[in-house]
């Protein structure tokens, strides 16, 4: 479903993407892992085409990302944000319904509330909540709000940055579950960005280890653990002593 082929990315001298090479299959959930400030949020900009590449060349489903018709190109994506960005001056529905109220996918009002309250209770809401604003909801009612506006649309590719920060663990395990669940049920691809390596196991298919500005490993998730990268390892059992240089 997403091709990048030897993606370069600079901002300045700081060469953030050195040469990505990754596939991410149809209907799997790709997870993206590595240190802070490695290019995953960066890799997945140039993805949406929000950040245009140096160099490369990134497809989805055989389609240029770098397309001109944005607006046909965007309705196929879902996004959780990972500090839930909902409008504050919105009520919980209107957030859900965001995309359904204009553009291309724009639906009437009546309809895409009832769509809204549908997700809503897809992510375990009750249909009261539709009416809430996001300041009377707690952190985890926020981050179940951002995903059900995620799916609202039907999307083929759904993208997780950083799902579960800022979660207790319990809430945290709800949502990875929430997140498997829903893209099992709609069959969608999904790529994910988190630190989280209980996420990682909870909702990856496979993984991808960026690292240097190149992906450093990729597999499976059932080979995660037995891989002989020593970066690979130092990372997932979060060891100070290896390859990658702590900050300090």
């Amino acid at each position: 479903m997403i091709t990048l082929t030897d993606v370069h990315k600079a901002f300045g001298r700081n060469r953030v993407l050195r040469g990505v090479n990754l596939t991410i299959p149809s209907g799997e959930s790709m997870v993206i892992i590595g240190g802070s400030g490695t290019g995953k949020s960066v890799l997945l900009k140039c993805i949406l085409g929000l950040v245009h590449p140096d160099s490369g060349t990134i497809t989805v489903d055989g389609q240029n990302a770098d397309t001109k018709a944005r607006d046909a190109f965007l309705a196929r994506f879902g996004m959780l944000f990972q500090g839930g960005a909902l409008f504050d001056s919105l009520p919980v529905w209107q957030n859900v319904a965001f995309r359904l109220l204009r553009g291309s996918l724009k639906r009437p009002k009546a309809e895409a509330r009832e769509i809204a309250i549908e997700k809503l209770r897809r992510v375990g809401l009750k249909p009261d909540t539709a009416d809430l604003y996001p300041a009377e909801l707690s952190g985890g009612m926020q981050k179940r709000v951002g995903l059900a506006r995620a799916i609202a649309a039907e999307p083929e590719i759904i993208f997780f940055d950083e799902p579960t920060t800022g979660l207790d663990p319990i809430m945290a395990g709800v949502i990875n579950e929430l997140i498997r669940e829903i893209v099992t049920e709609m069959g969608a691809t999904a790529m994910t960005i988190t630190h989280d390596m209980t996420s990682v196991r909870a909702i990856a298919d496979r993984v991808a280890m960026l690292h240097d500005g190149v992906i450093q490993w990729t597999g499976p998730i059932g080979e995660m653990d037995r891989v002989s990268d020593p970066y690979v390892q130092q990372f997932i059992h979060g060891r100070a002593e290896g390859p990658i240089e702590a900050v300090r």
